[in-house]
């Protein structure tokens, strides 16, 4: 027995080594458990010293603690209320983000700062959206808000770059020289909301948001309220129509020579380009021919247009644009017709007296009424008093206008394609938009409203859409 023992053992000890190395093997292939899903909460504020929201505040120092590790992006966003001489000192570190006041505090004075979007977790980038943070050195905490809604008076769209500032001081130079009392951010919408403001008389504008404090920009886009804001017995929403203070803008005119080949434009002969769209007369266009050189002369006597049998057509004219480089012609084209343009030889003349090298006759074919859509428009919330004209832009180009003098409008003709639609209300009459002014007479610019929807127009085809106003 004891024999038979002393076999036995050796044999369970190797078994048992042998089977904890298989054991061992097998649990080096377990996949390790996964991380969880992924987080996607924003960082929580658990600890603020002092408190939010809390009264009777005498420190220059605050404290925020997150439930979780946080960074700051982009802190130079940060908006203080009231603005600050000097920016203060913010900071963060693990868990603390620490904002450090470098001015002494007022008296009785709510304090806001709101961070925006600049906290975020550092694991996962998760924002703190719209996190603020209030305080007061006084009894009370101030809860007044003003809001409203700006928009480009030019374009009726919206520029998030532009800011609301309101000041104290109420006079019309304070723009100019002092930094405001409060300000604000507008959002994508073109929307602003101040809060916990303190009531009072304040004078309401809006600039450019990198110059809020700085020397004020008559060359950028501005706006400005007519009366003062009574903030605590004001609670309608405001909107400002945003312009350019520089009336005059200088605008230089496109030499249209530029874009003749080069063989045409270095001729040292009088030539020209006729502009035709794909060979053909748009029945919605003048008929242009640009010039290799600026014509010193044009005797209109010696264009003619004639149709098809050589009967000399009325009504239409002739002129020079004004780099004196393009002749335009401008007729009332039919459809699907030929006519004939007669230039003769010194019909034009350069500076140098150099007229064309010889008369020239160019047959001009106009479109099909077929290739034309038709459209009519009805209009909802359009007040007609005010003169409402209906624009149609291409890449920001205005190709067209119509005054709106009804409800409902039809344009038999309209060149197919995609139209960004705008309404001016045309308070001069001229058909279209002016700017304003602020000194030294205050005037509003001309208000547009931009149709957040493009017109697709269909060749042949009867189109039909409705335009409401807010």
């Amino acid at each position: 027995m004891k024999n038979l023992l002393r076999h036995i053992l050796p044999i369970n000890c190797i078994v048992i080594g042998f089977m904890t190395i298989l054991l061992a093997n097998s649990c080096a292939n377990i996949v390790p458990p996964s991380g969880g899903p992924r987080d996607s909460l924003p960082p929580r504020l658990v600890i603020a010293n002092p408190k939010d929201s809390a009264t009777n505040v005498k420190t220059k120092n605050i404290l925020l603690t997150f439930n979780e590790f946080v960074s700051l992006q982009s802190p130079e966003n940060i908006i203080y209320s009231p603005v600050p001489k000097n920016t203060p000192q913010v900071d963060y570190k693990l868990r603390n983000v620490t904002v450090r006041f470098r001015d002494s505090l007022e008296e009785n004075t709510t304090y806001s700062i709101d961070f925006g979007n600049s906290i975020i977790d550092v694991n996962e980038s998760n924002v703190a959206k719209n996190f603020r943070y209030v305080f007061s050195t006084g009894p009370s905490i101030d809860f007044n808000t003003y809001q409203g809604k700006v928009l480009v008076a030019e374009t009726g769209k919206v520029d998030s770059t532009l800011i609301i500032v309101l000041h104290k001081n109420t006079s019309d130079s304070a723009i100019k020289k002092l930094s405001p009392r409060f300000f604000t951010r507008i959002n994508g919408k073109g929307e602003f909301k101040f809060n916990n403001l303190p009531a009072g008389t304040f004078a309401a504008y809006v600039v450019d948001g990198k110059s809020y404090n700085k020397i004020f920009d008559s060359t950028a886009l501005f706006a400005f309220r007519d009366a003062l804001v009574e903030i605590g017995n004001y609670n309608e929403l405001d909107t400002f129509y945003a312009f350019t203070q520089s009336i005059i803008k200088n605008v230089k005119a496109t030499d249209p020579s530029g874009s003749l080949p080069p063989s045409l434009r270095d001729d040292k002969r009088l030539r020209y380009l006729t502009i035709l769209d794909n060979g053909m007369q748009d029945l919605l266009s003048d008929f242009k021919m640009v010039f290799n050189r600026k014509i010193f002369s044009l005797d209109t006597g010696k264009v003619r247009l004639t149709n098809n049998e050589d009967v000399v057509q009325n009504g239409y004219t002739v002129s020079l644009d004004s780099l004196r480089k393009t002749l335009i012609l401008r007729y009332s084209w039919k459809e699907n017709t030929t006519y004939k343009l007669i230039i003769q030889k010194d019909a034009v003349l350069d500076s140098n007296a150099i007229s064309l090298s010889r008369a020239d006759t160019l047959l001009l074919s106009t479109r099909k009424e077929t290739e034309y859509g038709s459209v009519r428009f009805r209009f909802l919330n359009v007040d007609t008093a005010q003169h409402a004209v209906l624009q149609l832009f291409q890449n920001e180009e205005q190709v067209a206008s119509y005054p709106i003098n009804q409800n409902d409008i039809q344009i038999r003709r309209f060149k197919p394609g995609s139209y960004e639609l705008r309404i001016l209300y045309d308070a001069n009459k001229n058909g279209k938009w002016d700017t304003g002014s602020f000194t030294p007479i205050k005037k509003q610019p001309e208000k547009v409203f931009f149709i957040p929807r493009q017109l697709n127009i269909r060749a042949n085809w009867d189109n039909e859409t409705t335009i409401a106003l807010q």
